[in-house]
């Protein structure tokens, strides 16, 4: 066990080195494998570990430095206060820090869009930007395991997305638009939920809910242990 996790720590290590090599070429060549074999060369790595470390060549070099600035992340969060603020600030607050992780490198991410926006990639777009909610939901202090832990993840990897993109066409020097643009859809998700509460507090609506809450409630968030491909859990007994 102990040598299985010395070996994930030395292919994290070498696929920092490989990452922060290639974004100097990503602007010319895309998260490609042009751009893989020469950061491999520019960083000293052996080509047959690196071969390891990105099995999918470019793409997973794209996918690891998406994943890089998610840890960057969780880190700056779990050492800032943000204890005064409402939650919904939390959130925003959240989100633009995750932009301004990668302010100087919006070429790469621009390059990374294009290449995670083709149909075969979609799959793993969709894992990365819901590892950037779900390390956002987590460094926030989330503690539900039932359904919830999956509505609140799908909302703000929605969300999130849409503010990326926005992003990328914001050429105000601090970011206003974005930072607005994110203040926008929170409150278009918090007026979502506004409806929900009503839902649940009209008695009439609550009972015809009650079926569907039912089978809500044996979903569970998934185990450390759970195989990748199989995200949660459904409970056989309530």
């Amino acid at each position: 066990m102990k040598h299985e996790a010395s070996e994930n720590e030395q292919v994290a290590e070498i696929r920092k080195s490989v990452v922060a090599a290639a974004l100097p070429n990503v602007v010319f060549d895309g998260w490609s494998d042009r751009t893989l074999a020469q950061a491999v060369e520019d960083s000293g790595v052996d080509s047959s570990i690196a071969r390891v470390a990105f099995p999918r060549g470019g793409l997973d070099l794209a996918l690891a430095f998406h994943y890089e600035r998610d840890e960057a992340l969780a880190a700056d969060l779990a050492s800032t206060d943000l204890g005064g603020m409402r939650f919904r600030d939390r959130i925003a607050f959240a989100i633009m820090r995750r932009l301004q992780l990668v302010a100087d490198e919006r070429e790469a991410v621009r390059r990374a869009a294009s290449l995670f926006a083709l149909p075969t990639h979609a799959p793993d777009a969709a894992r990365a930007i819901w590892h950037t909610a779900d390390t956002i939901w987590t460094a926030l202090g989330d503690t539900s395991r039932d359904y919830n832990w999956y509505t609140k993840r799908t909302t703000l990897s929605a969300v999130y997305s849409s503010a990326a993109l926005y992003w990328l066409g914001d050429e105000s020097s601090d970011l206003s638009a974005t930072r607005e643009f994110v203040h926008r859809r929170i409150d278009n998700v918090m007026q979502f939920e506004d409806v929900k509460a009503k839902i649940r507090a009209n008695p009439v609506a609550a009972r015809l809910m009650q079926g569907p809450r039912r089978v809500l409630d044996r979903v569970r968030a998934p185990a450390d242990t759970a195989p990748e491909d199989l995200p949660g859990s459904v409970r056989s007994e309530p």
